[in-house]
């Protein structure tokens, strides 16, 4: 097994539990290399108590493939969880090692990516429920003014729920693109269609400066179309009513398309260029903070990519680099 491929760290140890070999990307799971660990009790090695060490000694020498979690204390100011696949090697105790921190670095979480599906499906067949009960009595004609304004303003809350159920699968979902070759243009206008109230309410007109003759990217335009309205939906709710947004579709590097947002009421204080693209973590995302976690999830699914550039001062430049 190449263990560096994997990122994974292979420890075997003896019966009295003494390090006897250790192979992989030590430095960055166990933060020291081989030549520290040989030898080394398996307990000091692993960062946890002898009686946990012993623990997983019997469960490697039970030979069934199990596996373990345990909370490592590597000195460092935080436990490093691991994950340890236990068996027997050549007749030897050994375990597999993988950092939880780095496999799962940019990976949904796992309660979400779960629930998503089923959560999804639950909310959103009550909702058409009612959606459509709303779209039926706004059909009716006898209706004072303060009715209607109180079924506009339900029919507006029943597209925030559906958008947020968007994003939730989205940024949950495992599956593979279906992509294709797309005029990235038709994609953003779509994308604009799918938030076209919710734009006229504020007088938003999207423009679209599109450099001539760009060649079609790859993606999948079901999974990036609602992802990319609530983009632009979150900026213009941060704009002043009446005035235009701007996005520019230009050529980038070879075989690159490039989209550009600007987001002119947005900051991005240092604290926050870490947490940008994680759920929940940013206020440039707003509302629910799943937006810009879900389409950096859609962007590299397609092997492209999104960038923030900005400062503590408003002012944000939106980056997605599409591949043709």
């Amino acid at each position: 097994m190449n263990t560096h491929l994997l990122q994974a760290a292979m420890l075997a140890w003896t019966p009295s539990l003494r390090v006897t070999r250790a192979e992989g990307d030590l430095s960055s799971i166990l933060r020291r290399p081989a030549e520290a660990l040989l030898e080394q009790p398996l307990h000091e090695v692993l960062g946890v108590s002898p009686k946990r060490a012993r623990e997983l000694d019997a469960r490697a020498r039970e030979d069934r493939r199990a596996v373990e979690f345990i909370s490592a204390n590597l000195g460092g100011e935080d436990a490093c969880p691991l994950r340890l696949s236990l068996g027997l090697d050549d007749g030897e105790a050994s375990a597999t090692v993988l950092d939880l921190n780095a496999v799962l670095d940019g990976a949904p979480p796992v309660q979400i990516s779960r629930l998503s599906s089923s959560l999804s499906h639950e909310i959103r067949n009550p909702l058409s429920s009612v959606k459509m009960a709303v779209q039926t009595l706004a059909r009716n004609t006898g209706l004072n003014d303060r009715d209607k304004r109180r079924l506009t303003i339900a029919n507006r809350e029943i597209r925030t729920m559906e958008r947020m159920l968007w994003l939730l699968s989205e940024y949950g979902r495992d599956t593979t693109p279906k992509m294709d070759a797309h005029p990235l243009r038709g994609v953003v206008q779509e994308a604009t269609e799918m938030v076209a109230p919710e734009l006229a309410e504020r007088r938003v007109e999207v423009r679209v400066d599109e450099e001539p003759d760009l060649p079609r990217v790859r993606v999948d335009p079901t999974r990036l179309r609602p992802v990319l309205a609530q983009v632009l939906l979150n900026v213009a709710m941060g704009q002043a009513e009446g005035s235009p947004m701007e996005v520019a579709l230009r050529r980038g590097g070879p075989h690159q398309v490039m989209m550009v947002l600007h987001d002119p009421a947005a900051a991005l204080p240092p604290e926050e260029n870490g947490s940008l693209f994680e759920p929940f973590g940013s206020r440039l995302a707003r509302g629910a903070g799943l937006s810009l976690a879900a389409l950096r999830r859609v962007m590299t699914g397609v092997g492209g990519d999104v960038a923030a550039r900005g400062s503590a001062e408003p002012g944000v430049v939106l980056t997605l680099t599409f591949a043709t």
